[in-house]
């Protein structure tokens, strides 16, 4: 489905729903790493791109203060008063919308309430951020409806905390910046010691490949935050034995990391490995891109997914027979685990003559060794989130 198609969609079901026009429909991409894994929370490097799916966000405002919320793909619907947000135990998909409009509330006057509806097309379980775009696109229509001002890095914020403190997840800033940041043809690049966003020309020449394993292992708190605990740990080592400051991981060279990881324990070492190498890797990554060289930024690629697999120890085996399929595949210059990882997707780096053909064997791959296909989409760097025109 098209952004148009979605966008229509959203349309007929909102008028479906309530019977007349929304006043605000917003849109908002999801988003796919390409380089720097785990590097965000060590104030480190990532390349991402918004992609060519997303979710829109109607709405239009309600006689009182009383707010009804539908879930287009489930059409079901959750009521609340405007000014009392707080979380819900079922349908929980609309904790995303209630915790944005918590952090909108201090920025504005709310004195009546609204009616939306909600629809995407980002494959459920992908690893591509559907939650991030829901809460964007919740942030960038109230604020509109509301007519309240605020700047794309506190809306990320505030779709930041939505997470942390109504969905229950600790996430980063990377899904909201790479969706509101995203521009078509465009990687962003983000620096998350300052916040300076660049964007890096992608070109015409290849395609992303995303495929989705659709395999969930249990990363989710236990091992997340052991790895976090190591790159602290590791961080306070560096601090003790480099003679310039460190704070984060950030500050750390490879060759240091190689000269001073033998006072470390092993595991707190190989942690720390993986987001020092991850923040080289983008450097490089940006200046081979800069130079055309996109075999060059794929070997980049499968060094990446090394490193998970050597000291992050953050893939599984469905990932990593992807990766390893990616390798044979003419066409395919590089493959990765995206996202967190423990699941979920690969990004490939394909020749875009190569893609259709490269698609069908990472499918093919995947079935031979588990029985079913995998879902492999194509993929381009896309526009990043915006108010689109109902109609």
């Amino acid at each position: 489905m098209q952004t148009s198609d979605l966008l229509q969609a959203t349309l007929t079901k909102f008028r479906d729903c309530y019977g007349r026009e929304p006043a605000v429909v917003a849109y908002a991409p999801g988003r796919v790493e390409i380089l720097g894994n785990h590097t965000d929370y060590n104030e480190g490097l990532v390349l991402s791109a918004a992609i060519d799916s997303g979710t829109c966000f109607a709405v239009a405002p309600a006689g009182g203060a009383t707010c009804r919320l539908t879930a287009g793909d489930l059409m079901r619907e959750v009521r609340f008063e405007v000014g009392r947000p707080a979380p819900v135990r079922s349908d929980t998909w609309a904790n995303y919308c209630l915790g944005v409009l918590a952090g909108l509330l201090p920025r504005g006057t709310f004195r009546q309430g609204f009616d939306a509806l909600f629809f995407g097309n980002i494959p459920q379980g992908s690893g591509l951020s559907s939650s991030a775009a829901l809460e964007v696109s919740t942030a960038l229509a109230l604020a509109r409806l509301y007519a309240i001002e605020v700047d794309p890095i506190s809306l990320a914020r505030i779709a930041q905390q939505a997470e942390h403190t109504f969905a229950g997840v600790k996430c980063g800033l990377l899904d909201p910046i790479s969706s509101l940041f995203g521009r078509a043809g465009m990687l962003v690049q983000t620096d998350f010691r300052t916040l300076e966003i660049a964007r890096v020309p992608f070109g015409s020449e290849a395609v992303l490949l995303i495929g989705n394993t659709h395999a969930k292992h249990a990363l989710v708190d236990g091992a997340y935050n052991e790895r976090r605990a190591d790159c602290e740990a590791a961080t306070a080592h560096f601090q003790r034995v480099l003679p310039h400051p460190v704070t984060a991981l950030r500050d750390v060279s490879w060759a240091e990391w190689e000269a001073h990881r033998a006072g470390l324990g092993e595991r707190a070492a190989r942690r720390a490995a993986h987001p020092i190498g991850e923040n080289e890797r983008v450097l490089q990554g940006v200046e081979r891109l800069a130079r055309g060289d996109r075999a060059g930024f794929g070997a980049l690629m499968f060094a990446s997914h090394e490193s998970s697999q050597r000291y992050f120890e953050n893939s599984c085996p469905e990932l990593d027979l992807l990766v390893a399929a990616a390798r044979r595949i003419p066409g395919v210059l590089g493959a990765r685990l995206t996202g967190g990882g423990f699941g979920g997707s690969i990004v490939a780096l394909v020749a875009a003559a190569a893609a259709a053909q490269a698609a069908r064997l990472l499918e093919q791959a995947y079935a031979e060794r588990y029985g079913t296909p995998c879902d492999v989409i194509e993929a381009q760097p896309g526009a990043g989130a915006q108010i689109v025109t109902p109609g």
